[in-house]
């Protein structure tokens, strides 16, 4: 089967416009030829996509299967758009990082920022990933650049030190253990826990772990970010497993800050990137230099070094 996109753009106009003549009006042709391009897409399909009503149309059990894989066809199309728009305004790089969600919520806004006060012409496609996840996707070439917490190094990559930082327990200051001084993750199974929402790589990360515990996390309220993890276990929720470097400035809330005693627990950052790899990309050396340097930026066309 063969669609035209104009075809798929006009049926959608009359599906959700409900007439010919007016979804005629929103894709500015004349009705027979709407109706024509209708037709024809009902032959490519080989069913009926509209039902003719005395005052309008209303799409079959057909045309709304077509109606649901035309929006997603077309905002693609538009999103690609949107995409290719900065190359035509002066983009002149683009590089994809892969980052995990301890420097996303932490390090790396203020680390992006400082990068694109240098560099404003260039684009970031910045992901959250599991650190095994994005070791994989820099080693295939799907990312460019990935911040990691790992142990264990890869053969076909380069790691460079970024930051220090590791996951530690939040309860409430009136709680039962906020005197305890560290707790281990299997007790935290024996609470509720307020977490991050499904597909967040800690979530991921922590519900692996009480898998293989034998367990699982009693989860109570499921959030978007560290600040309403910590805001919740405040209220006395629940207790909650974030990384120390994002709760920093929440030191001075009704939380205690316990250690959690598991060796998985430091959560030191790297960045990595492909030893070798078959496309250069200088912009994505420029980030690697900003956030293994801690944010300072060579002067422009010299060379630098790291003491």
């Amino acid at each position: 089967m063969r669609y035209e996109l104009t075809d798929l753009e006009v049926f959608l106009a009359v599906a959700e416009e409900g007439t010919v003549t007016r979804g005629a009006e929103r894709c500015h042709l004349a009705p027979s030829s709407v109706s024509l391009r209708i037709k024809g897409l009902e032959d490519v399909v080989g069913a009926p996509l509209l039902v003719r009503l005395a005052r309008g149309v209303m799409p079959t059990p057909a045309g709304r299967i077509v109606m649901e894989h035309a929006r997603r066809c077309i905002a693609q199309l538009e999103q690609m758009n949107a995409d290719l728009s900065p190359f035509s305004n002066g983009l002149v790089g683009h590089v994809t990082l892969f980052a995990n969600n301890n420097a996303i919520s932490s390090y790396l806004p203020d680390d992006l920022a400082c990068f694109f006060s240098r560099y404003p012409n260039v684009r970031i496609s910045l992901e959250e990933r599991l650190s095994h996840d994005i070791v994989t996707a820099v080693a295939s070439g799907r990312a460019d650049l990935g911040v990691v917490a790992l142990e264990a190094n890869h053969p076909e990559l380069d790691f460079h030190r970024y930051r220090e930082d590791e996951l530690v327990v939040v309860t409430a200051r009136d709680s039962d253990i906020a005197a305890r001084g560290e707790i281990g993750f299997g007790e935290c199974l024996e609470r509720p826990f307020i977490s991050l929402q499904p597909g967040a790589a800690l979530h991921t990360f922590l519900m692996n772990h009480a898998s293989a515990l034998g367990g699982r996390l009693d989860v109570r309220v499921q959030v978007s970010s560290y600040g309403a993890i910590v805001k919740l276990v405040a209220s006395g929720a629940g207790i909650g497993i974030v990384a120390r470097s994002a709760i920093e400035s929440d030191s001075g809330s009704n939380v205690v800050v316990l250690k959690l005693a598991e060796p998985w627990a430091r959560r030191d950052l790297c960045v990595c990137v492909l030893r070798n790899t078959p496309v250069l990309n200088p912009f994505r050396d420029r980030l690697r230099e900003v956030l293994t340097d801690t944010g300072a930026l060579p002067p422009e066309g010299a060379a630098h070094h790291k003491t």
